[in-house]
């Protein structure tokens, strides 16, 4: 290959795109923009629709297949005289699955994708043994490509059916009515940018992986592209044409001026989560469907004397490339020069988007072959389906994946082999995670005044992988192998198989997950626990009385207090509550049932809090309903003329606290709060909102809170067990990282309406209250995980506080939170034990009953990097990952964490590709198949708010979004880093099923159609500009696209078929999500549209986050250049 051909060293990989700095964007937080009605953009603080109960979510989060209830399963006919619990027979096995049999496994073998150079069509064919027995179907996979030379190919086996990237079935892309020469404003790419020599092949990966190292035999198929010569076949390792990135540890990138006849582009563009970017330049009418804004670039580049420099194999795998694209004009600049300057370039070229990995495809294939058989838990290190199916789970002995899912289902038996491969070893736990009603709840055990079963020395509590020795007398535990008496009252003899006789009648000797009933012991002060209290803190300053805030809250909680939450069969709640109101001073209330009117008692010494009264304060909400209602219908009125803008917020937390000491029990403040607290009192703020420090070393301040006072708050809280849900309606800045540290660390959630207006907020934010009161919560929880000798928990995130290095304490822990733990080795693990993991949660019920939760999990250990590879679950690695990098910015600036985990990923690709590929020409980019869709998603990490802000993102945005983040489940973080887009005019109006989603790319939309988009936050519905009269009519009730009102927070209810079908589909998502989404109309063309694509996160974005496939080139130039 020749060493003149140039490289192509873009722009760097995220700064503001020129042109664009002060643009006001329209945002959820930001300020209004002039001329568009400011209800437009709360995007952020999504929430949650009228709590019904739980719903089996459908698509994203998981639950039993919609067909119908899922097959018996054979011979799972239970022996006489078992508990009903016992789903399966004695020795049964559900589905056939011996408890010796190989995991079930995703397809194996790694997939080809970006191949490189071949001088002429080759097939490689090698013999190989099986692993294990071939796929029972297997077809031959189509080949796609219009114009393509197959060589002549032999295999030993034909490859899996469905792992092929042909065009979508879904939506066509459309090329063509998008002018691609760019507006007058910017400069267009001009032609003096080739497009390297090319040549496509295209990998199919076999049947079945080989043994553990043994090279795979892979089939290739190898195309020249019309239009081009052959590259030389000794190709060098060439970067690729994507911007070096610096920073962090890493192999050096070649820096250096433009190369000639490359135009110094502006940053590439990404997609934020949730903001808005600016419009298009006026002159690009009639946009659509090609990607985003065609060459918004900026000045053409200096000539600089022709450099030398590598090329980079195009990679642009199955597929014949598309003509030239807007936007991606210049996607390989660069064409060979040999010492001249370059003379006429042929048509620039880009990869083709249907040939790289499609997370849709990905989701659907999972669907198709995981959906329908219930996912049994008999056997260790099964790889769960993905959170996108719906499956049913049935407990055989290892948790749900509901309660834990793993990054890999395999791990390395020894720390070296971990480091090599950098695979981060974690869990993500969600100890309280509500079940579908198909499933049954964990069976809560009583074992009396003894307690639970635990080993002496590592105090685990007896589970299924206990090993029972000496007829029964002893057990072997088997977390640290330590041998304990079993209690007289406990003992069973065993069976002939080793195992309890009463091994189905306990739960937690034949289940993953059980509540055992917890003694006096494991309480405070070695007393049980009152019932938990509520207490309603309300702001009523003058920003809170003039949006109708105050009196939407009294009207709501008069008929919400009838829904607190209650154990199984009780008749009413345990729960007592109490309320307080607060400006610059606090007025705490007597409800006592025996007043006829409620009293009011001012607090105005806010520097030494305490609460006035203890008897009346909290109480049974029955026993003083008139007393309540009276009070809520009063306090609107109360301060209807108040001009008090000054407000505290420390004092009132510390009182809701003093009051839950004085009742001597845990419970739960309501915060309901408007503006930065200013007044004069303990926690006072100041405004330190700073712009300037974004790109700065000093930008992590912003994420940090701007005094101690309230860590140490929070650490009082968590000892109380008093827990803080925090509701902000800001009209300005409100120093979210620091309001919400409180919140964060006692376990609470924080829920955010920026320039909240009653009559489009109101449903959102009254659907997230009412659910935020009625979810099950536990109280002065704290959870340990307990593993196997040879790894050990190092590393926890999410909502909570830790005071040692083992227990994770939280005042409150709800259904919707998830604790996230990494492992590393301190040990050799051995392949035939596995590891084993038992997470411990200690808690108190809504009732006050003292409870413990455990749920166990097993997991595969291996000797072979290629069986950690086969075994990853990328959706549980990127929410790790992006909780990683989320805490990350509180010590470290942007860009170094940015920098950090493209590293650690291209590290992880890299390890995959040296050690378990066959060999086969650097020019080609070779994924796991696990792991084919992390280079998307961690594009979209990257491109995230907090990670990479458009100008128009606010400080607050950030902060709230990184607290988020840190909490939310797999399912949530799948759908907030890439949103589902689904094509509405594709539903179908007879059945219940969602339409086929589509890629979340501008080329996949098409004008006459309508959209609908949800990350779990916002759902957008997007109208092109010739979508039909009628569907227009139908929708919103209006005859034309220009009639359409772009401040509806609801779609009008109208009596007709396609109106019926989208407003459940509506329904159906706001369902599943744990907050309430705000709804958004999006015309095309119209200012909110930039907000919307920010949201296409295959797209570049504005705030400078890259293209899918520029980003992927990028890895690939990361990969090889760690390979070399």
């Amino acid at each position: 290959m020749s060493v003149n051909q140039q490289a192509h060293t873009g722009p760097p990989y995220g700064q503001p795109q020129p042109g664009y700095q002060g643009y006001q964007q329209p945002v959820y937080g930001g300020q209004p923009l002039p001329g568009v009605p400011q209800s437009q953009y709360g995007a952020y603080n999504g929430p949650m629709p009228g709590y019904q109960q739980p719903v089996p979510p459908q698509g994203s989060s998981r639950a039993p297949p919609t067909s119908g209830p899922p097959p018996p399963a054979s011979g799972a006919s239970l022996p006489s005289g078992h508990l009903a619990y016992s789903q399966f027979g004695h020795g049964d096995v559900q589905n056939g699955i011996p408890a010796s049999a190989a995991p079930m496994q995703r397809p194996p073998a790694s997939q080809l994708f970006l191949p490189g150079s071949a001088p002429t069509p080759v097939s490689q064919t090698s013999t190989f043994q099986q692993y294990g027995p071939p796929p029972a179907s297997v077809q031959q996979l189509s080949n796609h490509m219009a114009g393509m030379t197959v060589g002549s190919t032999t295999a030993s086996a034909p490859p899996p059916a469905g792992l092929g990237y042909g065009p979508p079935t879904s939506v066509p892309p459309v090329s063509g009515s998008f002018s691609a020469t760019g507006s007058s404003l910017y400069t267009p790419y001009t032609a003096s940018q080739g497009s390297p020599p090319t040549s496509v092949s295209q990998g199919l990966p076999l049947a079945q992986p080989p043994f553990p190292g043994q090279p795979v035999s892979t089939q290739r198929l190898s195309t020249q592209v019309p239009g081009f010569a052959p590259p030389p076949s000794s190709t060098g390792i060439g970067p690729s044409s994507y911007p070096p990135t610096t920073g962090a540890p890493r192999p050096p990138t070649m820096p250096g001026p433009p190369l000639p006849g490359q135009t110094v582009a502006g940053p590439p563009t990404s997609q934020p989560n949730h903001v808005s970017s600016p419009p298009p330049p006026t002159t690009m009418s009639g946009l659509h469907p090609g990607p985003p804004m065609s060459g918004l670039h900026g000045p053409p580049p200096p000539t600089h004397p022709p450099q030398p420099g590598y090329q980079m194999q195009q990679n642009g795998s199955f597929g014949q490339m598309r003509g030239p694209q807007p936007n991606y004009g210049g996607a390989y600049p660069g064409t060979p020069n040999y010492g001249s300057q370059p003379g006429p370039p042929p048509p620039s070229k880009r990869l083709d988007p249907d040939s790289i990995p499609s997370p849709i495809q990905v989701i659907e294939d999972d669907r198709s072959n995981r959906g329908s058989e219930p996912f049994v838990t008999g056997v260790r290190g099964q790889v769960p389906p993905l959170v996108t199916t719906n499956f049913l789970v049935k407990d055989q002995g290892n948790a749900s994946p509901r309660y834990i899912r793993c990054t890999s289902y395999n791990i390395p038996c020894t720390s070296d082999m971990a480091k090599q491969s950098q695979v981060p070893l974690a869990a993500v736990i969600k100890p309280l995670a509500t079940l579908p009603p198909e499933e049954t709840l964990p069976y809560l055990v009583d074992h009396g005044e003894s307690g639970p079963v635990r080993c002496n020395r590592c105090k685990a509590y007896m589970c299924p992988f206990m090993q029972f020795i000496e007829g029964g007398r002893r057990f072997q535990c088997c977390f640290c192998s330590c041998v304990t008496e079993v209690p007289p009252q406990y003992f069973q003899h065993l069976d002939h198989t080793g195992k309890r006789v009463d091994f189905y009648d306990r739960p937690e000797l034949s289940l993953g997950s059980y509540e055992f009933l917890a003694t006096v012991d494991y309480c405070k002060n070695n007393k049980f626990p009152s019932p938990p209290a509520f207490i309603f803190m309300i702001d009523v300053s003058y920003n809170a009385v003039k949006s109708g805030l105050v009196r939407l809250i009294c009207e709501e909680l008069k008929s919400l207090l009838d829904y607190l939450p209650r154990e199984g069969n009780m008749e009413e709640s345990a729960i007592r509550v109490g309320f307080v109101t607060y400006n610059k001073v606090l007025h705490f209330y007597n409800v006592k049932s025996s007043l006829a009117q409620p009293q009011m008692m001012v607090v105005s010494d806010v520097a030494d809090m305490f609460v006035p009264l203890l008897d009346g304060f909290l109480v049974n909400v029955n026993e003083s309903r008139t007393v309540i209602a009276s009070l809520l219908d009063q306090i609107p009125d109360m301060f209807a003329d108040t001009r008090e803008t000054e407000i505290v917020f420390a004092p009132v937390i510390q009182a809701g606290l003093e009051a839950l000491k004085a009742a001597e029990c845990a419970g739960k403040l309501f915060i309901f709060h408007t503006s930065l607290p200013i007044a004069e009192a303990p926690g006072k703020l100041k405004n330190r909102d700073d712009k300037k420090l974004i790109n700065t070393d000093k930008e992590k301040t912003l994420f940090q809170p701007q005094t101690s006072f309230y860590n140490n708050l929070a650490k009082d809280c968590v000892a109380q067990g008093c827990c803080v849900d925090l509701f902000l309606f800001p009209n300005q800045y409100l120093d979210v990282a620091t309001l919400g540290v409180v919140t964060y660390q006692t376990g609470g959630s924080i829920y955010k309406y920026a320039y909240f207006q009653l009559e489009t907020d109101q449903d959102r934010f009254l659907n997230d209250l009412r659910r935020d009161v009625q979810k099950e919560v536990g109280f002065d929880a704290v959870m340990r995980v307990r593993t196997s000798t040879g790894i050990r928990a190092t590393d926890f995130f999410g909502a909570f506080y830790m005071s040692n290095t083992t227990d994770v304490e939280m005042a409150g822990l709800d259904c919707d939170k998830t604790i996230t733990v990494e492992f590393k080795h301190d040990d050799k693990l051995n392949e035939d034990s596995g590891a084993l993991l038992q997470c411990a949660l200690l808690y108190t019920s809504c009732a006050g009953q003292r409870r413990l939760r455990i749920h166990n999990l097993s997991l595969n250990c291996c000797t072979q990097l290629a069986d950690l590879y086969r075994n990853c679950e990328t959706d549980t690695l990127i929410n790790y990952l992006a909780k990683y990098a989320y805490r990350g910015v509180l010590g470290s600036p942007v860009k170094t964490v940015r920098d950090a985990l493209i590293n650690q990923c291209a590290q992880i690709l890299a390890c995959y590709r040296k050690n378990c590929a066959s060999p086969s020409s650097a020019g080609q980019l070779i994924l796991p198949e696990c792991m084919k869709l992390l280079p998307v998603y961690l594009n979209c990490v990257l491109k995230s708010d907090v990670l990479q802000p458009g100008p128009e993102v606010t400080t607050d945005d950030r902060a709230y979004i990184r607290q988020l983040v840190t909490s939310m489940d797999v399912a949530e973080t799948n759908v907030f880093f890439y949103p589902r887009l689904l094509p509405l005019n594709k539903a179908d109006v007879d059945s219940d099923s969602l339409p086929a989603a589509i890629r979340n790319s501008e080329e996949r939309l098409s004008k006459g159609d309508m959209y609908l988009l949800e990350n779990g936050l916002n759902i957008f519905v997007w109208v092109g500009v010739n979508v039909q009269q009628g569907l227009i009519q139908n929708l919103f009730g209006v005859s034309s696209f220009s009639q359409i009102s772009n401040t509806l927070s609801t779609l009008p209810v109208l009596e007709n078929p396609f109106s019926k079908k989208v407003r459940s589909i509506v329904d159906m998502l706001q369902v599943q999500r744990s907050r309430y989404m705000k709804l958004i109309i999006v015309k095309q063309e119209d200012k909110l549209e930039m907000l919307f694509k920010h949201f296409l996160v295959e797209d570049k974005s504005l705030s400078g986050g890259a293209s899918y496939v520029d980003f992927l080139c990028h890895m690939h130039k990361e990969i090889r250049q760690l390979l070399s």
